[in-house]
């Protein structure tokens, strides 16, 4: 069964560019940001593992944690992280995991149970559906997975507003709107009543009645 927004994100251990990990207790009681690559050097993959080192600051304000995954091992991940330096200015400052056994890519539905046999004789093609991002809350559920095809770089500025949106809406009993942007105003959850909404946010917009607007919650 693929993974589902709510779901428990599976735990596992591995052997990651920064030592071994246990999935679970690597996160701890942070949120965490798990994005996954086909094969160690493809063009696309070197520009957002390199993206991602650069706005690491980012999710380090946030309480975020990130961990990448190329299903290949990690000793060949330590040579491709020098050609991400070389061409994207930046080193990837966060673990990335060897999963040359698919053991994770599996468990995460992103390669059939049935894949087998050497890494090596794989290409990024055969495991292209390895391209997807998984933002896991403290509690370990699963709160976003986005799909990317291997020829769409990822739009990691989206995985921060959606992390800004998802932090927020686990404080307030609000939700965010299209486009919104940190400090926009915000939609008064469908299960706060009108009477709720008063004492939580004071006066509010109402377009509809379903449609409750008030101000960003500090």
């Amino acid at each position: 069964m693929a993974l589902q927004l709510g779901d428990t994100a599976p735990d596992f251990e591995a052997q990651t560019t920064e030592g071994p990990i246990t999935f679970h207790d690597w996160i701890g009681d942070s949120w965490a940001v798990l994005f996954s690559h086909p094969k160690d050097f493809t063009p696309v993959c070197t520009t957002e593992l390199g993206y991602m080192a650069r706005i690491k600051p980012e999710f380090d304000k946030r309480g975020v944690k990130i961990i990448g995954l190329s299903v290949d091992p990690t000793d060949q991940h330590e040579r491709w992280a020098d050609d991400i330096e070389e061409t994207q200015g930046t080193r990837p400052n966060y673990p990335i995991i060897g999963d040359s056994d698919y053991n994770v890519a599996k468990l995460y539905g992103m390669l059939p149970a049935d894949v087998e046999g050497d890494v090596a004789a794989r290409t990024a093609t055969h495991n292209q559906t390895v391209r997807n991002v998984f933002v896991i809350a403290p509690d370990k559920t699963v709160k976003l997975i986005l799909v990317y095809p291997m020829s769409t770089g990822r739009n990691f500025d989206e995985v921060l507003r959606v992390i800004d949106s998802l932090q927020l809406t686990a404080k307030h009993k609000v939700s965010t709107p299209a486009q919104w942007q940190q400090g926009d105003d915000v939609i008064v959850s469908g299960s706060v009543s009108d009477e709720e909404a008063k004492e939580l946010f004071g006066d509010f917009k109402a377009p509809k009645p379903y449609i409750r607007v008030v101000p960003q919650p500090q």
